[in-house]
């Protein structure tokens, strides 16, 4: 059983209007996120701390817990907020978030008895992208908070990671798209260019 959590907490400053709302191909960011998700969950929900804004959606939603906590207290707002044992974790400025990569990575998290999976990048480790373990993750995520150690990955050497392989990041995201994500007009109308693209006949679905 998976938790499927949307988090829709960020300021979008350099969009310069909200981007989880912002219209995407016909319709709000977040919704083609929630779509994309929406047949692996066993329960969606957004964390939001606007949630008249995302009423539309039909789902349950969720304000930080922790308020001025950051990301990190999103992602325990999150975490605390699903009832699933696992928790994959994505934000709602992905427009090609990756259902089967997370379907793959809760099947790892209970084959290998982690408490992470997460892929780590050039950029670094994807945490808006990952699958967690409820039972371990959260008093790891309540003892950095109350130590004022705010990063999102500030906590991961109290809790077993579990990384991405590349050749299996490869299988489940054949184009390596699945962890971009859209912080400014120009980025936003590029991914929007890229999934038309990819939907056209004979292409791969958008």
């Amino acid at each position: 059983m998976l938790s499927v959590v949307v988090q829709a907490g960020g300021q979008s400053v350099r969009m310069g209007e909200n981007k989880a709302l912002k219209t995407f191909k016909g319709k709000p960011l977040i919704q083609r996120v929630v779509d994309r998700l929406a047949p692996i969950a066993d329960e969606l929900l957004i964390t939001t701390n606007q949630p008249e804004s995302f009423s539309f959606l039909g789902l349950p939603l969720f304000s930080d817990l922790m308020p001025d906590r950051g990301p990190l207290g999103g992602l325990y707002t999150a975490l605390v907020s699903a009832k699933y044992p696992a928790v994959a974790v994505v934000a709602c400025d992905m427009p090609f978030v990756s259902a089967p990569l997370l379907v793959a990575a809760a099947s790892f998290l209970v084959r290998d008895e982690a408490d992470v999976v997460i892929a780590e990048t050039t950029e670094g480790y994807e945490p808006l992208h990952a699958v967690y373990r409820r039972a371990t993750c959260i008093p790891a995520i309540e003892a950095a908070i109350r130590s004022d150690q705010w990063r999102m990955i500030s906590w991961f050497p109290k809790v077993k990671i579990r990384r991405l392989a590349q050749d299996e990041l490869h299988r489940y995201d054949p184009d390596g798209i699945a962890f971009s994500n859209v912080n400014t007009p120009e980025e936003f109308a590029g991914a929007e260019r890229r999934a038309s693209a990819r939907s056209a006949p004979g292409r791969a679905r958008g």
